[in-house]
């Protein structure tokens, strides 16, 4: 699954792969969702690889022992790195995301518009937590403002469910 923009910034995304092969096909709901997280992430971001001049650049994202694998190219298809991205810090996180949203979700069929209200401030904290982390955890090897880091975070999200 590949979506490309084209777009004159430098230090951008222009186009995003997730490799099948290791991440595997979900049910067409998740399916929905990645393609939804890809567009965000490829609608605006900010995305240098440090000590790098190049770009627009192109994040292959693979799955190696539970760790994503994340290829980093210049759009004409020079590497630039790889990193790979340890999921262990992430898996409390994500697991308390998950459960908020499905909170969220129950709650707006049928709970007052306060409950709704402070379920959801709780979801964009936790969200906002493992944007944080994920920006600390790319530290030193690529710089993403925070809204990249949300959007990336959502498509980390959305890589973990079947």
């Amino acid at each position: 699954m590949a979506e490309t923009r084209s777009t004159s910034k430098k230090n951008r995304l222009v186009n995003v792969i997730l490799d099948e092969e290791s991440i595997g096909r979900a049910t067409p709901d998740v399916e929905q969702e990645r393609s939804i997280a890809i567009f965000d992430i490829l609608e605006e971001n900010d995305f240098t690889p440090l000590n790098h001049e190049g770009g627009p650049y192109t994040l292959k994202l693979s799955n190696l022992d539970g760790r994503f694998v994340m290829e980093i190219a210049e759009e004409n298809g020079n590497e630039v790195m790889t990193h790979i991205l340890s999921m262990t810090p992430f898996r409390t996180i994500i697991k308390d995301y998950f459960m908020i949203c499905e909170s969220y979700y129950e709650a707006i069929r049928s709970a007052a518009p306060g409950r709704i209200e402070a379920i959801d401030m709780a979801r964009r904290g936790i969200h906002n937590e493992g944007s944080e982390k994920l920006q600390d955890r790319l530290s030193g090897k690529v710089d993403v403002d925070f809204d990249t880091a949300r959007r990336l975070f959502t498509l980390l999200c959305a890589l973990q469910q079947k």
